[in-house]
């Protein structure tokens, strides 16, 4: 492994042709497989053994929190802080308490799934190795790119080499650090 090379990258014309390469090099045993494409292509995320997020959890715990913070600070302020009887109603009526918990369990909810999208997708990111590879502009428009990342443990070069080769890109190259 090089400490100079981030990864070898293949280019492809078709969106089969990246799902087919990312496939073999899944199952040739490379864990550290990064895929880029213009848009979404069924069976992409499976083929270079994406994970489950846990992001859902986040959401769901960040939401609790909201709501459970929300109510309890209402019913902090309406019956221990300050309570004031009013119209014979008990200082703990919970019903009066349903708007503002919604509203701080869906806003706390936001902010998980905001922050938590940001901290897995590791952003903002201004500065990537990628960014400096051949004709990478590319993948935004037309072109379909396959990165066998060298920080992998079962990274070889000889072996990425040659299975890259094999699934026949239309080029073939370093990526620098």
């Amino acid at each position: 492994m090089s400490d100079s090379r981030w990864a070898l990258m293949a280019e492809y014309e078709t969106a089969e042709a990246l799902v087919a390469a990312a496939r073999a090099a899944h199952d040739a045993g490379f864990r550290a497989i990064e895929a880029y494409a213009p848009y979404h292509v069924e069976g992409l995320a499976e083929a270079v053994g994406f994970r489950r997020s846990r992001l859902p959890a986040v959401v769901l715990a960040g939401g609790l929190a909201g709501g459970l913070g929300g109510y309890l600070l209402q019913w902090y302020a309406a019956v221990r802080s300050y309570p004031i009887e009013v119209g014979a109603r008990p200082l703990h009526s919970w019903p009066m308490f349903v708007p503002v918990t919604f509203e701080m369990t869906v806003l706390f909810a936001a902010f998980a799934a905001f922050f938590g999208a940001l901290v897995a997708n590791g952003l903002p990111r201004l500065a990537h190795p990628i960014f400096d590879a051949p004709d990478f502009d590319l993948a935004t428009r037309n072109r379909f790119f396959l990165c066998l990342r060298t920080d992998d443990p079962r990274f070889d070069e000889a072996r990425a080499g040659a299975l890259l080769d094999a699934t026949r890109p239309l080029r073939r190259a370093e990526v620098a650090r």
